[in-house]
């Protein structure tokens, strides 16, 4: 009997439609047809189901490993085949029956009403991941339903109807579909032929007005040809080549590390109607900022589960980027519900500086961090950024032989190196300090108020979480909460620790560089250094900078800059310049999740990759590539209006700050920035 083979969809189309016109019914396979599955091998999908179980078990105090649970499933499934086999020409098995026996011998009395309903539901959420219509197909599912054609989705597998009509439902046709057939339900499947005859009975169909379309030359071509039923086999070249490529990855990723990333990236990789034109910018966001992202945040989870850490604060405007990747993509890694809360943080450096001198008064290392920027010079550049009054503390400058506009950085030419040793010993000055510190009392205890009400105190440890790079907004924020008695241990996740000024960790204040940490020699990773503007304006929240808490008569309020003046404009337009980015970045949080959790890795197998884009894309990215996704504007609100002299402060040659021109036409210009880099990094 000569099976019609067809070798791209377009061709099985177009010959199923001059056939559809002789028939009243079609009938579709679903996995490998309607749907294809992102994965090469559906049985990889049980393995972030058994971890699942196993994590639930420890919940219970049951200690079990997630491969044999694993084990267990495979065995007790094969032994209900076997018995299945006794009575029914197929070999089929019912996954409410096995996974109900699975769960009974793991929990046994500690087994609850509901939890063969809880693993079933991740079960098929962690399918419905991996599933993706085929648009070409389902179209023409639609067309053929709007025929007026009953349409029949029939499937050899073992979940029941039920459950495939979640998956099928998810996928958007189940409305226009007459019934979904399964071989659970019956035990009687097309690879016998054994399930036509039943479904032509309960339907009512007639065999010669019947067309069947499927992937399988036997189940879905030979079966129904046999028992009269016209058929149309698809064998998609295309589809096998895009499953050996993943297969390729995944199996070389089980003995290289550097492949597992690749794979991920595999996975998370959008197909058939997913897979439309996007802009330059969302292709970034999604291939290069979003698996690195997925990273941090799934690092920062599984800390927070070894740790016990029970609340999260997400800090700064990245931070609001970080918190929606988090609740789109750690749900599916860690099911269990054993994540601890998460909150958005309104803080700046800015908004805590002046807090932070409420009780210990001006530091010298913080007032150091305010002459990092080459923009500031003076005492008035310090009043700036720690919310002071210059006036009240103009006569203790005088007596130490200093003004307001001293010079007090090294970057400028009217700078004086006795200046620097006359505003240490101003530092020491306890009426200078004590003025200091009853300025900024009002702000601490505005923040404090917002914090109490944030839950800040309520827990013993806490994540904070923030973009890098010196660590400064936790510095401030936890020296301006560090005299309270009900202060948690604060642990810092940053995407990359630059440290360029010490940070005094302690054990109930420590930071951890995630993704790059100057404490750890990660040379291929340190290329994040040549753009760290760009990381900041890809994560910005929507929303203006704050500037500072103020006390109310209610309370407390939020004071955010305006976004009506030059700068402000200026902000707004970068906004919109990388939505695009951003979206492609909150777009790919899902399927970092559900790839992430099938693959079962963490940031240590995706480390070798990130380091690869890393370097690719920040040391040697083209030219094009660097015109379209730098910024356009970057607010530092640190940096003051002053401008060094040519002299003493020349800025460094990047290779994101350089026009088209040089990126084109410099010779070996990247190589020679690659090397200065090298040098750089080796020297610290």
């Amino acid at each position: 009997m000569t099976i019609q083979k067809f070798y791209t969809l377009e061709s099985l189309i177009q010959a199923g439609r001059a056939q559809a016109k002789q028939c009243e019914t079609v009938s579709f396979d679903l996995f490998d047809t309607l749907l294809i599955r992102r994965i090469h091998d559906p049985d990889l999908v049980k393995l972030p189901v058994a971890k699942y179980i196993a994590d639930l078990a420890a919940e219970r105090d049951i200690r079990i490993r997630p491969k044999r649970v694993q084990h267990l499933r495979d065995s007790i499934e094969k032994r209900h085949r076997q018995e299945t086999a006794e009575s029914f020409e197929d070999h089929e098995a019912c996954y409410p029956r096995f996974m109900q026996e699975v769960l009974e011998e793991i929990f046994q009395d500690a087994m609850g009403d509901d939890l063969l309903q809880q693993v079933t539901d991740y079960e098929l959420a962690m399918e419905n991941s991996m599933l993706v219509p085929r648009k070409q197909l389902v179209d023409w599912l639609f067309e053929l339903a709007h025929q007026g054609k009953k349409i029949l989705v029939i499937s050899d597998i073992y979940l029941p109807s039920s459950h495939l009509k979640v998956l099928v439902e998810y996928a958007g046709f189940l409305d226009v579909v007459e019934d979904v057939v399964s071989s659970a339900d019956t035990f009687l499947a097309k690879a016998s032929g054994l399930t036509f005859k039943p479904v032509e009975q309960k339907y009512g169909l007639t065999r010669s007005k019947w067309l069947h379309v499927g992937d399988n030359p036997i189940s879905d071509g030979l079966r129904p040809s046999e028992f009269g039923i016209r058929s149309l086999v698809l064998h998609d070249a295309s589809e096998m080549q895009r499953k050996a490529i993943i297969k390729r990855y995944f199996s070389y990723g089980q003995g290289i590390t550097l492949w597992r990333g690749r794979a991920l990236q595999q996975l998370m990789q959008p197909h058939e109607g997913e897979n439309s034109d996007q802009p330059p910018l969302y292709n970034e966001g999604y291939n290069f900022l979003g698996p690195m992202i997925g990273g941090f945040v799934q690092h920062i989870a599984e800390q927070c589960r070894k740790l016990d850490i029970k609340k999260v604060f997400f800090l700064s405007r990245e931070g609001w980027t970080f918190k929606q990747f988090w609740e789109k993509s750690m749900p599916l890694i860690f099911p269990d519900n054993n994540l601890p809360e998460i909150e958005y943080l309104y803080v700046s450096r800015m908004a805590l500086a002046g807090p932070s001198c409420a009780y210990q008064g001006l530091t010298p290392a913080n007032a150091s961090i305010g002459f990092l920027p080459p923009g500031n010079k003076n005492f008035k550049d310090i009043c700036r950024i720690f919310s002071l009054d210059p006036e009240p503390l103009t006569k203790y400058l005088k007596e130490h032989r200093l003004s307001p506009d001293s010079c007090l950085n090294h970057l400028y030419s009217d700078f004086l190196p006795e200046n620097s040793k006359r505003f240490r010993e101003l530092l020491d000055n306890t009426s200078f300090q004590n003025e200091i510190k009853a300025q900024t009392r009002p702000l601490n205890d505005a923040m404090m108020r917002y914090f109490e009400e944030a839950g800040l105190f309520d827990h013993k440890r806490v994540a904070i979480v923030d973009i890098g790079w010196l660590g400064t907004i936790q510095r401030f924020l936890f020296e301006s909460i560090k005299h309270r008695q009900d202060t948690p241990q604060c642990f810092g996740y940053l995407f990359a620790a630059t440290r360029g000024i010490p940070y005094p960790t302690a054990p109930d204040n420590s930071i951890e560089g995630v993704i790059y940490d100057k404490d750890r020699f990660q040379f291929s990773a340190s290329s994040i250094l040549y753009a760290r503007d760009l990381f900041e304006e890809a994560c910005r929240a929507p929303h203006p900078t704050l500037n500072g808490y103020r006390l109310t008569t209610e309370g407390y309020e939020l004071e955010f800059r305006t976004a009506k003046d030059k700068t402000g404009e200026a902000e707004k337009e970068q906004d919109n310049y990388f939505a695009p980015l951003q979206k492609g970045i909150l777009d790919a949080a899902p399927r970092y999740g559900a790839a992430s959790s099938l693959l079962g890795y963490s940031i240590k197998d995706y480390r070798p990759w990130y380091s690869y884009m890393l370097v690719s894309k920040m040391a040697f990215a083209k030219t094009d590539e660097i015109i379209n996704i730098r910024h356009k504007h970057h607010l530092d609100d640190f940096h003051g209006s002053s401008k060094p002299d040519g002299v003493r402060f020349k800025p460094k040659k990047e290779l994101w700050n350089l026009s088209g021109a040089s990126l084109r036409f410099s010779p070996f210009l990247r190589i020679r920035l690659f090397l200065r880099h090298l040098r750089e990094r080796i020297r610290e």
